[in-house]
């Protein structure tokens, strides 16, 4: 096996175990502390940038064979701490809110109207938070006439 197809084979390991435990913290912290009904596997495929992923599985491969091994230390150990770290409730629930919140959202439907945060958009419904109820709704995609 040629010696680049290692790189990236490797880097491809690397930041496929990064981004479970990203994605994991995420999960533990933030989906399941605001009761927003989604699978793991969903959460990680949905969100997956794979641009973002494999540029990163060239160059974490690149660094891991073909640089010192002080610097490739440095660089898997600094990021698997920034990783890792979502694992802390506030950090995952910060890092959580920045990917999926929306802030001070109006939702019109046919028969009523919300005003809140959306907490995540998923493939068909949206979790929302409603300021007036103080409760978290499900809301069926399809049936929004606008949002602003």
């Amino acid at each position: 096996m040629s010696k680049a197809v290692q790189a990236f084979l490797s880097g491809i390991f690397f930041t496929f175990i990064l981004d479970f435990f990203l994605f994991l913290g995420i999960f533990e912290n933030y989906i399941k502390v605001n009761g927003i009904d989604l699978y793991y596997n969903i959460l990680f495929s949905d969100n997956q940038s794979f641009v973002l992923f494999f540029l990163l599985s060239i160059i974490l491969g690149y660094i891991t064979l073909y640089k010192s091994t002080k610097l490739s230390l440095i660089v898997l150990l600094t990021l698997s701490v920034l990783a890792l770290s979502t694992l802390i409730t506030p950090i995952g629930n910060s890092v959580g809110s920045m990917m999926f919140t929306h802030k001070n959202v109006h939702i019109q439907m046919q028969k009523f109207s919300y005003q809140g945060d959306i907490l995540y958009e998923g493939r068909s419904d949206i979790s929302f938070y409603d300021y007036k109820f103080k409760k978290i709704l499900q809301l069926q995609k399809n049936k929004i006439i606008g949002e602003e």
